[in-house]
């Protein structure tokens, strides 16, 4: 419950910033994308930069969990087969006891 309250309070904190944000800058800057050229508001530029880095950042760290998933299936695996071994071993009778 207490963690729901905070993401909301987090979240309208956010949105409270972002529109002070637009509401200071109300002017508009001329985008230049190479293919066209195209007028925005200040706000809505730098927020669309800062979304389009937060995606960045969240499919990197997709990139990077998918990498340790796939590293910690391969030692599980070689977990089993090395406690496959020694229980093997374990069973063996013992042949050169004298």
């Amino acid at each position: 419950m207490l963690r729901n309250i905070l993401f909301f309070l987090l979240v309208l904190t956010g949105l409270l910033l972002a529109t002070a944000f637009a509401a200071l800058n109300p002017g508009l800057i001329e985008l230049d994308l190479a293919f066209f050229e195209t007028e925005v508001r200040k706000s809505l530029a730098l927020t669309a930069a800062f979304a389009a880095g937060w995606i960045f950042g969240l499919i990197c760290a997709g990139i990077l969990l998918l990498r340790f998933i796939g590293e910690r299936r391969q030692l599980r695996r070689s977990l089993a087969l090395a406690e496959a071994e020694v229980r093997t071993l374990r069973n063996m009778p013992i042949h050169d006891a004298d």
